[in-house]
């Protein structure tokens, strides 16, 4: 294979690959990764210049998220990809269920709304288009769980199971494509899940839940069905490279295992960020009522004594 322009693997063994050569980095994540950095360090910091605090967990989370896409698409790994299934599953299942979910970890969103200036009236800057947008028709139809959970599902067995994945892998721009689209239905996916960004769906907890928990069983349908074929079932990794000394089959198999064992992750960190928003919610809410039972308190025994004085000047 022709190890110009996207990095695709030259017929070697992996260990000459893996030595005294520069990553094959894709430019164009390569270039999206560090615009994504400096735009959030540019509001993190306005905010720090302005006074307000932003949590430095928010920081770590989101940086991590664009070190996980730059890891998959940006190193060998993508070399790799191209040529072993297994690896490409690690790419597929990094960059549309851990990035998406430390990314909005981040709350690049919020940031964003807090950090871009307002513009002057009757006129529209960056904040005001951003704030459009998520109020847009198109922004509620692509965050609706109607919407995200077949996407989810059918972005697994409409690629892999058709001729699609074949012809987005013969060439740059069909492999740049397929990736975005992995990024973006896992960021439409569990955007209204997390529930940290505003956006057009906010349901209950319990129901965030019950989205999650709708998608991720059929990733682990598709591993196993992966897992028992008996025949290679994706064209572009019928033939791997003989220097590699790895088989078709058993590769496959090796990949169903990565999607099947992969979906657990997610599911756990997404419940675990879930359950604490739900426990911090419930605090506030709770601080909320005794302060209203304060008030309320204050008022009657004031009533009361109000109304003892009342019956003192009468008498």
């Amino acid at each position: 294979m022709d190890h110009s322009g996207h990095g695709m693997m030259s017929d070697l063994p992996p260990f000459t690959l893996g030595r005294g050569l520069e990553p094959s980095a894709d430019v164009f994540f390569l270039a999206g990764c560090l615009l994504a950095l400096v735009l959030y360090g540019w509001g993190v910091a306005r905010l720090r210049r302005r006074g307000d605090a932003w949590p430095w967990g928010r920081v770590v989370a989101f940086v991590l998220g664009v070190l996980t896409i730059a890891l998959v698409t940006c190193t060998k790994l993508n070399d790799y990809g191209m040529v072993m299934f297994s690896v490409h599953m690690v790419q597929h299942m990094v960059i549309s269920m851990l990035s998406p979910i430390l990314l909005l970890l981040g709350a690049p969103t919020t940031l964003a709304l807090r950090a871009l200036p307002v513009a002057g009236k009757g006129r529209k800057g960056p904040r005001e288009w951003l704030l459009w947008l998520l109020h847009s028709v198109y922004m509620r139809v692509v965050t609706h769980p109607g919407f995200t959970i077949p996407l989810f599902i059918a972005s697994l067995y409409a690629l892999y199971f058709t001729p699609l994945f074949d012809f987005l892998m013969g060439s740059t721009t069909g492999h740049i494509v397929m990736m975005v689209h992995f990024l973006a239905v896992g960021v439409v996916f569990f955007w209204p899940i997390m529930g940290i960004d505003p956006g057009p769906h906010r349901p209950g907890y319990l129901m965030r839940m019950l989205e999650l928990f709708a998608g991720m069983p059929f990733h682990a349908f598709f591993g196993i069905a992966l897992m028992m074929g008996s025949t290679p079932m994706v064209g572009t990794f019928q033939h791997p490279p003989a220097s590699l000394g790895i088989d078709a089959l058993s590769d496959q198999t090796a990949a169903g295992g990565i999607a099947w064992a992969f979906s657990e992750v997610p599911s756990v960190m997404v419940l675990l960020a879930l359950l604490f928003q739900w426990h911090r919610s419930e605090e506030r809410q709770a601080r909320r009522t005794d302060r209203a039972a304060d008030r309320d308190g204050d008022a009657e025994l004031k009533a009361y004594n109000a109304y003892l004085a009342s019956l003192d000047a009468r008498r």
